[in-house]
């Protein structure tokens, strides 16, 4: 019995139903998450025994298996590491579950504190009574985790001197705050609202009391003397400040003042100002009762409600504990049956060894926004004998006496800092020694031993050697019209704009230079006005150019003549869709449309009724998505005819650095020379122009365009990039080649497709040459698209892949890498890769994602990104390279015969070794980049896993790609048709983990988010379609090869 038990434990067929069980639960996991709340997922999920239990068991069959393969040997050190590895990551887990800790520690500037609050909630009782006539105190305590969504049943019993008792849990409630419920037989309650420490409170004043709000008193029908006295009185309202103020009536902008002493009618909605206290009245005094509610106000104070019944002696009395994680509540008592039973709900207070001084918080901004942060920092002084001070900020964390603080989150008025707080010496070192031996044995995979994937590589060579004749290719033949379109002009009233637009045209080279000016974007970016230029004709009109105009002369045309481009048709309407071009009145053939089309003679907005049930739907129809493109498109336009996105002015001596536009000069503060300039260098520099037109002399446009730029360098020049990025961005922007590349991959990968099939009927020195020119041409688009990658790098300052656009054509580039890689050992390889790149591409330049370079959130910044991001995205390619070819491996399957099985037979084989090894790679490089994530997570936030629904999709599809690799281990799982068609099927886990955790679940990963793009119907023929190729190739498979 005992044998048989460890030989089950020990086995293949264990690991593959732990491997099922463990994705399946984890995927569920998410999904949970995102339907009910973080909390529930891990009552249900992570913290759950039987959880732990597959945990538990995969390190005994880790452990069994380095007896039962004899990993003990030199040649095989590199996979014994990896189960080591394993076996350590998942040890240091339990460590970390419970002996580690954490929490976090608000503090406010000037202050210093030596506690900090749990992450977990604890429910804390005392109870006290007498023990002949002495006082004692019985302490009961126990961490739980609450869900409204779950059974939370729960009961304790226990006794205080032979005295029996219980506390038995009723109800719980999440996100309640206390309000006033209307109530006629309740009391009156003036509602009081003030924001003095940057966040907004809600005060109630009762009828008849004193309320003392930041050290002013207040009241209501009960003056007294020094108080901000409110009499309410047949309907009438009236305010008695005890110092003179003024106020603001926020509905009309009307402002008044106050004397001490005076009574004047209170006027609601207002902000008051008295000697710096700010606070506003929003409605007269109501009847009501106080309870706790649920409540959805972003701005009110959110606790969760714990109701619990206490009995002893026969007596009962339910109570309600509020708190929840990061607050800890003072204690709530009730009497019961001679003994007093104090309870409270929360985070729990935990000591640390010295104190923590916030000397300073310093928030910084992009320039020109109010809140766009590009860092925070905490100056500290760590107070014990040996005093020091340390800057905390994200990626840079304080490690103290087994402690690690780190930089979480801050105040609203930034005069007080969060820091997070972990203490988890012993987990973190055995998981940290686990992940660098995984690291160490998965490069001596390559390298180092006897190894599945040096087996592979040899294999690969005796194929090559068996085969008389080059790889036998069929292909899937993907034709798709790419038919450039000329604009549709079509002059409205019987007018013709276009003349009067070609009528007005800039030169070419003075709008390049003009393109040269430095703008600053809503984001705070420091851009050339060209790339506003290039983004505006490309996402309006879909094109580069606009006739005979290039971007930069369509935009200074609208900055010139914008009551011009309101007729002008330039919007692009998507072919097929009538109903949108009825309803702003334009012919069902036209493909484009002005400005003025969409909105009628009163200046109503026609499609505003379409866009109002398009919005509000959760998952849009095409119709719809339609109408957004298109309000996107109008958005746009008239956001450049209105001038306020040409931010040329750096205002001068600015803290945070902003710039504005012509049409916001009245709202700014420039004095003297500066606003006499500003005024006046826009309105002269399109008079020159005019002339210039007319004599062909830019001379004294150009002076003046050169003084606009030396203004800025005087104030703004601390923000403005170089001018080697600033020419850097404008070839960026003129070549668009991640967009060229596309169509240029597809042309290139299809015909060398083609002439590897022709090649296969006939031999001849033509055709192998023009297959090795497309191999050559192949790796320039390659060199191209790196050229293109380190552009965007050298332009935004930070690594290429920090957002959903850069991380696709990153990952395009990584699936060409590791084609022309694997390409030497087979020239479909090649082909199919380049096929694939191109469809990625394609994708990238969808309407969900925006190309624009944007500024990085600041807890991007960080070599941690260029690491692990690199690395996990990078592995996307070669997954994509074996999905591909086990397409192309069943299409092989699907057309063999009796004739040609020999033939095809050893193509299969060849596509199966490369296809490993091609997964080999993959998984190797998701396995490193998802706990190298780990580890970034760890040096930012604090801890390194939990459970956000990103890394465990990547921890799900390396358990998926580890279980088709393993796969040859368990009977009836093995064969080249299983292998592909898994190879396929696995690479859903992988378009989930990139695509669907943004577009359908919640979590921490926010700055690579978009819309929900993907529609049931593209899911559901993605899956018809893979499912009928197998099922037909699995039956011509055991046909052929297996009868």
């Amino acid at each position: 019995m005992k044998e048989r038990t460890l030989k089950y434990l020990f086995s293949n067929q264990l690991m593959a139903l732990l491997f099922i069980a463990f994705s399946s639960a984890m995927a569920y996991g998410t999904f949970i998450e995102s339907w009910y709340s973080t909390d529930t997922a891990k009552i249900w999920i992570y913290n759950a025994w039987w959880f732990e239990l597959i945990l538990a068991l995969f390190m005994i069959n880790f452990f069994g298996n380095i007896f039962k393969y004899r990993l003990l040997r030199k040649e095989k050190w590199a996979i014994l590491m990896i189960h080591v590895s394993f076996i350590l990551i998942i040890f240091g887990a339990f460590i970390t579950r419970y002996f580690g800790y954490e929490g976090v520690m608000p503090i406010r500037e000037g202050a210093a504190e030596n506690t900090f609050l749990s992450d977990k909630t604890y429910l804390t009782v005392f109870i006290e009574g007498d023990i002949n006539g002495v006082p004692q105190r019985k302490t009961l305590e126990k961490d739980f985790l609450f869900s409204e969504h779950v059974n939370n049943d729960f009961e304790w019993k226990n006794e205080f001197n032979g005295q029996a008792f219980s506390i038995k849990f009723e109800n719980f409630a999440e996100d309640v705050s206390e309000q006033l419920v209307l109530d006629e037989s309740g009391d009156r309650y003036l509602k009081i609202v003030e924001s003095s420490s940057g966040s907004r409170h809600d005060h109630s004043l009762k009828e008849g009391e004193v309320a003392n709000i930041h050290n002013l008193l207040f009241t209501l029908n009960n003056p007294i003397d020094g108080a901000i006295n409110i009499r309410s009185e047949g309907g009438l309202h009236y305010i008695t400040p005890p110092f003179d103020g003024s106020y603001l009536r926020m509905a009309d902008q009307q402002s008044g003042i106050f004397e001490k002493g005076v009574e004047q009618e209170l006027q609601f909605r207002s902000l008051y100002n008295i000697e710096g206290f700010q606070f506003v009245i929003p409605e007269p005094p109501l009847r009501g009762k106080f309870d706790w509610v649920k409540s959805d106000d972003s701005t009110a104070v959110l606790q969760d409600a714990l109701r619990l019944q206490v009995a002893t002696n026969d007596k009962t009395e339910s109570m309600t504990l509020l708190g929840g994680k990061g607050i800890a509540n003072n204690m709530k008592k009730i009497s019961l049956g001679d003994l007093d039973f104090y309870l409270k709900y929360g985070s729990k207070r935990l000591d640390l060894p010295f104190a923590i001084r916030l000397n300073d918080f310093i928030a910084e901004k992009y320039p020109g926004t109010e809140k766009s942060y590009s860092s925070f920092m905490s100056k500290i002084t760590v107070e014990e004998q040996s005093s020091f001070d340390y800057n905390i900020f994200m990626n840079h964390v304080l490690d103290h006496k087994g402690y690690r603080f780190f930089q979480a989150s801050f105040d609203p008025d930034e005069k007080g800092t969060v820091l997070s707080v972990n203490h988890d010496f012993w987990g973190t070192w055995v998981t940290y020694v686990g992940y660098i031996l995984l690291y160490l044995s998965m490069m001596g995979i390559f390298f180092i031993g006897k190894t599945r994937f040096k087996d592979l590589s040899k294999s690969l060579e005796k194929i090559k050697q068996k085969k008389q004749a080059l790889i036998s290719v069929l292909s899937i033949i993907f034709s798709m019209g790419l038919n450039a379109q000329a604009h549709d002009h079509a002059p409205l009233n019987n007018f013709d704009f276009d003349s009067v637009v070609k009528a007005n045209i800039i030169a070419k080279e003075h709008a390049q230079k003009f393109g040269s000016l430095v703008i600053q974007d809503l984001g705070g970016r420091m851009k050339p006005a060209n790339t506003f230029s290039s983004q505006l004709l490309r996402k309006v009109s879909k094109k580069d150019s606009y006739g005979e105009l290039n971007a930069d002369q369509v935009m200074m045309s609208i900055i010139e003549s914008p009551a011009l481009w309101y007729n002008v048709p330039i919007i692009y309407l998507k072919r097929g869709n009538d109903s949108l071009r009825k309803i702003i009145g334009v012919n069902s053939k036209q493909k484009y449309a002005s400005l003025v089309s969409f909105f009628d003679n009163q200046g109503n907005y026609k499609i505003s009724s379409q866009l109002e049930s398009a919005y509000r739907a959760s998952v849009p129809n095409q119709f719809q998505k339609d109408f957004i493109e298109v309000d996107k498109r109008v958005n746009l336009l008239y956001a450049a005819l209105e001038g306020k996105v040409l931010r040329v002015f750096p205002i001068p001596g600015d803290e945070s650095n902003k710039w504005i536009s012509y049409p916001e000069l009245n709202e700014s503060s420039f004095q003297g020379k500066d606003s006499l300039y500003v005024q006046n260098i826009l309105p002269l520099y399109f008079n020159a122009l005019r002339l210039a037109r007319q004599d062909g002399d830019y001379a004294q446009a150009e002076n003046l365009l050169q003084s606009l730029e030396g203004f800025q360098k005087k104030f703004g020049g601390s923000v403005m990039p170089s001018e080697e990025k600033i020419e850097a961005e404008i070839a960026y922007n003129k070549y668009d080649i991640f967009k060229k590349l596309f169509s240029w991959y597809l042309y290139a990968g299809l015909l060398l497709f083609l002439l590897l099939i022709a090649k296969i009927f006939r031999e001849g020195k033509v055709l192998n040459f023009t297959i090795n020119l497309l191999k050559w041409i192949v790796l320039l688009l390659f060199l191209l698209h790196t050229g293109g990658l380190v552009a965007r790098w050298f332009i935004s300052g930070h690594a290429p892949w920090s957002d959903a656009y850069e991380s696709m054509i990153y990952v395009a580039w990584a699936t060409m890498f590791f084609g022309i890689v694997f390409g030497r050992k087979s020239e479909l390889t090649l082909a199919a890769t380049a096929f694939v790149s191109s469809m990625v591409l394609m994708i990238a330049h969808w309407n969900w994602m925006d190309p624009s370079i944007a500024n990085l959130q600041p807890v991007l910044d960080s070599y941690w990104l260029m690491i692990h991001v690199a690395v996990i995205v990078g592995s996307y390619g070669p997954f994509a390279l074996s999905m591909i070819i086990g397409v192309v491996s069943l299409l092989l399957i699907s057309i063999a015969g009796k004739k040609n099985k020999e033939k095809i037979g050893l193509n299969i084989k060849e596509l199966t070794v490369i296809n490993e090894l091609s997964l080999i790679v993959g998984l190797i490089m998701l396995t490193i980049g998802n706990f190298l994530g780990g580890m970034w997570a760890n040096e930012s936030w604090g801890r390194y896993w939990g459970w956000d629904p990103k890394e465990t999709w990547a921890l799900i599809s390396i358990l998926v790609y580890a279980f088709i690799i393993h796969m040859r281990f368990v009977p009836g799982l093995r064969g080249n048709w299983t292998f592909n068609f898994m190879s396929i099927v696995g690479f859903s886990s992988i378009l989930m983990t990139y695509f669907g955790v943004n577009f359908y679940l919640v979590g921490l990963h926010s700055y690579a988010s978009g819309d929900k793009i993907i529609t049931p119907s593209f899911v559901y023929y993605a899956i018809v379609t893979v499912a009928l190729l197998g099922a037909f190739s699995f039956w011509r498979y055991q046909k052929v090869f297996k009868s």
